[in-house]
């Protein structure tokens, strides 16, 4: 054995990132990734939708922490050491420059995933990082000399002087019980980003039209969020949606994903503003049909969906509104409700809200506070960002933190 020996568990972002920066800081140090499955840095590949959301453009580490539900606290000194502008740079000096989208999300230019991936395995080629596959590890023993023997399922052992552990979130509770065996406290794991699911509502006939600016509330809740929305063929998406999943995590599992979402289809809209707009058309398009004449900034098929919901019929002119359905139209376009039943994972990017307390970690190291020499990084710890490139920047951030101690 070398000096040391430094291993990490878990071929993703964080166990990639982590083992490079460690193997580059060490030269002397033998440093070991060890990945359960016979694939690495799956997450990687197939992000943003296989173009592989790197990071986010948002430059202020006192905003960049807002856009984590878990984690906003404890990230403030991982960013200041680790930033979004290090991320650019240290994928630039590897020759992979990023490019900024209009919603601030950064992606290599090339616009596939691949290239993402190739540089983290070569730059662990090259940093001679001993990379062993289908070791699947399943119980850590804290010897008395302050260094760790891992048992792997099947037989076979390995030893280390220091230990970064990166396996990322996991939905099943019983997945981090050989951590919790090392006296670590485990925050029960439940599923962040989500869509929503609306059975047998005809909303879901307007599949594809897409919202610019709506607000979502969970009735009951003082959960409340902006932006745009997606209706699908099983209901709702879009960053709205994962945004209230995000914020809403621990309590829209608590209500075992039943509730009702109230959408504001024009949120920059009182129910007054509404009102005055309708009596505008009134004098202005007396003779012209309500469903083919939206006075607002609105998809066509929502507007004929919310006027018909409305009980407004088709040959019905603005000068002959009831008032009666001008408010049940006026209502919809600001408390439209709708049941939820159940939730469907965002694409293939499963993201868990819970994991190891981050009360147990030293953020200043990334180190545990209850075992001298054992290190966490990305998502296995109780931290998650809403979708955007922030999952990613909190692993970059943690494994190199993790890996600079």
């Amino acid at each position: 054995m070398k000096a040391e020996h430094i291993i990490v568990i878990g071929g993703g972002a964080a166990g990639f990132f982590a083992a490079i920066n460690a193997a580059q800081n060490n030269p002397d140090c033998e440093v070991t990734l060890l990945e359960k499955s016979s694939k690495v840095l799956s997450k990687v590949r197939i992000s943003g939708g296989g173009r592989c959301n790197v990071t986010h453009s948002c430059f202020d580490n006192s905003q960049l922490v807002k856009f984590y539900p878990r984690g906003e606290k404890e990230l403030r000194n991982a960013f200041s050491r680790f930033s979004v502008n290090d991320t650019i740079k240290w994928f630039k000096q590897r020759g992979v420059e990023l490019k900024t989208e209009t919603d601030g999300r950064m992606f290599p230019t090339t616009d596939n995933s691949e290239t993402i991936v190739n540089c983290l395995v070569q730059e662990a080629e090259k940093a001679k990082v001993n990379l062993k596959l289908n070791v699947d590890i399943r119980e850590i023993i804290s010897n008395d000399d302050e260094t760790f023997t891992l048992k792997a399922n099947g037989g076979g052992s390995f030893k280390c002087n220091k230990l970064i552990i990166a396996t990322g979130g996991n939905s099943k509770e019983e997945a981090y019980e050989w951590l919790k065996k090392l006296g670590h406290t485990i925050v029960k794991p439940v599923p962040s980003l989500f869509t929503f699911n609306i059975p047998n509502n005809p909303i879901t006939q307007l599949m594809g039209v897409a919202v610019p600016l709506a607000k979502v509330k969970i009735a009951g809740t003082k959960l409340e969020t902006e932006g745009p929305l997606l209706i699908t063929h099983w209901g709702m998406s879009g960053p709205v949606i994962l945004k209230s999943s995000a914020w809403g995590a621990r309590q829209l599992s608590d209500l075992n994903y039943n509730f009702t979402a109230i959408v504001s289809w024009l949120p920059k809209y009182t129910e007054e503003k509404i009102h005055l707009a309708f009596s505008d058309q009134r004098e202005d398009n007396p003779a012209k049909t309500i469903i083919s004449n939206c006075p607002f900034d609105l998809p066509k098929r929502l507007w004929e969906y919310l006027v018909l919901k409305a009980n407004i019929a088709e040959t019905t002119r603005w000068a002959d509104l009831p008032k009666k359905n001008a408010h049940h139209l006026a209502n919809h376009i600001i408390k439209d409700e709708y049941t939820v039943a159940g939730k469907t994972t965002f694409k293939e990017e499963f993201v868990t809200c819970g994991g190891i307390n981050l009360k147990e970690i030293d953020f200043k190291t990334m180190q545990s506070k209850v075992i001298s020499g054992l290190y966490f990084a990305g998502e296995v710890v109780d931290i998650d960002g809403i979708t955007g490139g922030f999952n990613f920047q909190n692993a970059w951030s943690t494994a190199w933190l993790s890996a600079q101690n």
